[in-house]
Order: C-alpha cells, then sequence, then structure tokens
C-alpha cells in the first residue's frame, strides 16, 4: 500500500480503512467496482471496526469476561426455560423500563449464560450494563467503605442501566453484605433495570444475607418489576463431563 496514504488515513483515524484497503482494492480490480461502490464498501469496513471497538470497550467496562449468545443457548436440554420470554428480554425492551430478572435454579442449568446473553444484548443495544458476582459486589462495597470510595461505588451503581448480579448463595457473603446490597437496590428501585442469579430460593435469602429484615426489603424492590424463571433440571456442565469421559460405544450407542 501507498505509505503516503497509509499515514495520511491514521492521521485521521481511520484504521478501519488501512487494515481494509488492500483487499478492497483488489476486490475493486477484480470486480470492476465504481469508485462509490469501493469507498461506501472501505466506510462500512471503518464503521465495522468501530463498532466492534467500541462493543469491546463497554464489555470491559461492565465486567463482561466471556460472551455467550441466545443463538448459542441448547434450549431443548432444559425445556422449563420459558423461550419466548428470554428472547423477548434479550429485545432489551426492559432496561428502560426498569425491569428485571430473577433466574433461580441449580447450578449449571444454563443462568449464567441467560444472564451473560441479557447483558451482551443490552450493550449491543447502546447500554451501560455492570457484571458482578454478589460475592464481588460486596466486596467491593466493603472495600469502597474502608477507602472511603463508597458513595462514589453506590452513584455508578445506580447510574449503570443495567445490573447483573450473579451466584447469590454460592459463597457467604461479609458481614455488611445486607445493608450494602439493600442500599443499592433502594437506590435503583424504579431507575434502573436488574438481573440476578441464584442457586436459593427467596425463602432462604434471609439466611443468605444474615439479616431477614434487609431481604424482604429488597425482595420487595427488586420483584415488584421483575420476572421470576425458575429452572429445575440437570447440569449442562456435568453433562458435557460424562459425555467427554464415555468410550466411542458408549457414544454411538446413545446416540441409536
Amino acid at each position: 500500500m501507498n505509505p503516503e496514504l497509509d499515514r495520511k488515513l491514521r492521521s485521521l483515524r481511520l484504521s478501519g480503512m488501512v487494515q481494509a484497503l488492500p483487499a478492497r482494492n483488489q476486490e475493486a480490480i477484480h470486480h470492476s467496482l465504481a469508485y462509490v461502490e469501493f469507498l461506501e464498501l472501505l466506510v462500512e469496513d471503518e464503521l465495522n471496526r468501530r463498532r466492534d471497538r467500541l462493543l469491546a470497550r463497554r464489555l470491559k467496562q461492565a465486567g463482561v469476561a466471556q460472551l455467550k449468545t441466545l443463538e448459542a443457548f441448547d434450549w431443548s436440554f432444559n425445556p422449563t426455560i420459558p423461550k419466548p420470554l428470554i428472547l423477548d428480554l434479550a429485545t432489551a425492551r426492559f432496561v428502560p423500563e426498569h425491569g428485571g430478572l430473577l433466574l433461580v435454579g441449580p447450578p449449571g442449568t444454563g443462568k449464567s449464560h441467560i444472564a451473560l446473553a441479557l447483558t451482551l444484548a443490552a450493550i449491543q443495544a447502546g447500554y451501560t450494563a455492570r457484571y458482578r458476582s454478589a460475592f464481588d459486589l460486596a466486596e467491593d462495597l466493603a472495600e469502597a467503605a474502608a477507602t472511603g470510595t463508597r458513595k462514589e461505588l453506590v452513584q455508578q451503581l445506580t447510574r449503570v442501566d443495567l445490573l447483573v448480579i450473579e451466584d447469590l448463595g454460592m459463597r457467604r457473603l461479609p458481614g455488611t453484605a445486607a445493608e450494602d446490597i439493600l442500599e443499592v437496590f433502594t437506590r435503583r428501585y424504579e431507575v434502573g433495570a436488574t438481573v440476578l442469579t441464584t442457586n436459593r430460593p427467596v425463602e432462604d435469602w434471609g439466611q443468605i444475607l444474615g439479616d431477614n429484615a434487609a431481604a424482604g426489603a429488597i425482595l420487595d424492590r427488586f420483584l415488584h418489576h421483575a420476572e421470576i424463571v425458575r429452572i429445575t433440571g440437570r447440569s449442562y456442565r456435568m453433562h458435557d463431563r460424562q459425555q467427554h469421559h464415555k468410550s466411542p460405544d458408549q457414544a454411538g450407542s446413545e446416540g441409536r
């Protein structure tokens, strides 16, 4: 490629065009593209690269470490999952409506996959998101209190469009968790959307948080505008593990 053209494109911060130009130039030659068609393809390449970089930046800010989509979700494995409801939530309409979703079920039944997919869908729709485990969120708040930054953290958690809290009940929470999480839910009530996953029924939340009154107040605010999905069935991870350790003969006989 022409070094001077490369320099000029980079000075204009058109890195998508820089990367795509050699291939697009060959395409234009082989297919006799009009100048406008060639330019349109380059502009589209630049826009796609900017969208990808923006998405990557927003995913990092949200704390999303892995991408999950509903297109890759095996709906047949646990048929108790209400597919129409989850697909409707994936439109992200519930985010500006300050709605929510509570996913309740044993480990490995698809809760995290759904939560991650809804987070991705919300970010792709242009909303801000924060994705944390319940334990990490409680520790974040306790640490912020110790360092004098609690007010700033609570403001961040309040302003974010979608807050996703994973695995409530999986680990023992710090002693201040009930008070801290209650404040987050109180401040987000009717101003932000929330998704929460847990392996424990709501009746156990008082025990999980160590405070029945706080648990009741959290549930009162959260469930006012939230859908509840209770998932039963087998664990995907255990199924995959069993399939991995099966002999070829066993796997073949199962498929017949």
